[in-house]
């Protein structure tokens, strides 16, 4: 019966993304008829302007959606496994703000050649933001107890860096930077195939590194105690489990800015959809998940008041921030 539904879940999840991803292609100001979609795929005499639109703006688009958003999702699934905690995640701990911050620094740093910096340069700014409010946040955890104000501590030091990179894109002489404001907002706007390639790369090989650690996920998530009875280093696994968690967090920020909510909301609606906790299960679930409910969030971005374009992060808080409440009220009436 669990096997049906899963089989069931993942089934659902990938018809999804395929649906998102096709409709992410097709619709926008110029709307693309789905028959020209394979003609483009096999160069089969597809209309130029409409290739030009979908290989050079759309699809490499759709495709960051799909792997950052993914990657956002399982990043948000280790945080709430290493702080045994359902609303830990990348933007209410305040990670993706200190990604965002050194990333900012080092764009207005580069002046002119902001526009022009490796992709790599910037994974890596992102990576050295995302570990400083990390380390932040566990220094946090170990001088209080209560989760609450540890998410009270990540949202206040989110706003500082918040506060900090407005100020530095709002005083910024080059010209190019007007760009980095629309980034800052968070955006899966102007993504090329080199950044897709790149943000594969970084995604994919930390996602596999994070399935091969399942068993030791599900043993931590049973208690520490129980977890060095199983004869797992906790100390090193839980520095294992912040670095990927901030390597996916920093790929997402590098590339599209903060996206909020995702982190949070997205690990709690598969384990309700899928109805299980088992890592082995959860990590591929919310890989897709998370590429599903980006790839939605981005169309709904692009066209609801087109052709004025809205911020990603509006979208996903918008459906993301009542699965947080959600969460808050669920736990709350099992205290009580």
């Amino acid at each position: 019966m669990k096997k049906s539904r899963y089989g069931a879940a993942f089934i659902i999840l990938a018809a999804l993304l395929f649906l998102f991803l096709v409709l992410n292609i097709c619709i926008g100001s110029v709307n693309i008829p789905v028959s020209e979609i394979p003609k483009m795929l096999w160069g089969n005499g597809a209309d130029e302007t409409f290739t030009d639109i979908v290989m050079g703006i759309r699809f490499p688009r759709a495709m960051a959606a799909a792997i950052l958003g993914g990657g956002l999702a399982l990043s948000g699934y280790l945080l709430q496994t290493f702080f045994h905690n359902p609303i830990a995640g990348p933007f209410t701990l305040g990670i993706s703000s200190g990604a965002k911050l050194v990333v900012a620094l080092v764009m207005v740093a580069s002046l002119g050649n902001a526009l022009h910096l490796s992709s790599w340069v910037m994974i890596m700014a992102a990576f050295i933001g995302s570990m400083i409010c990390m380390g932040f946040v566990i220094l946090m955890s170990k001088v209080t107890d209560q989760m609450s104000m540890l998410i009270v501590s990540g949202v206040m030091i989110g706003y500082i860096c918040s506060a900090i990179t407005d100020f530095v894109v709002t005083f910024a002489d080059d010209a190019d930077i007007v760009n980095l404001h629309n980034w800052s907002k968070g955006s899966f706007s102007g993504i090329t195939w080199d950044n897709v390639v790149i943000m594969a790369i970084v995604v994919g090989i930390t996602s596999v590194c994070v399935f091969l650690m399942s068993k030791p996920i599900s043993a931590y998530q049973m208690g520490e105690s129980y977890a060095q009875n199983m004869g797992l280093n906790v100390q090193l696994f839980r520095i294992l489990l912040v670095l990927l968690s901030s390597i996916l967090s920093a790929c997402v920020t590098a590339f599209a800015g903060p996206v909020s909510f995702v982190g949070i909301a997205v690990p709690h609606l598969v384990k309700n959809l899928f109805g299980t906790a088992k890592p082995i299960i959860m990590i591929p679930a919310c890989f897709l998940g998370g590429s599903v409910f980006c790839l939605f969030c981005d169309l709904l971005a692009r066209i609801m008041f087109a052709p004025t374009e809205l911020s990603i992060s509006t979208i996903t808080a918008v459906f993301g921030a009542p699965v947080v409440i959600y969460i808050m009220i669920h736990r709350k009436k099992e205290k009580i």
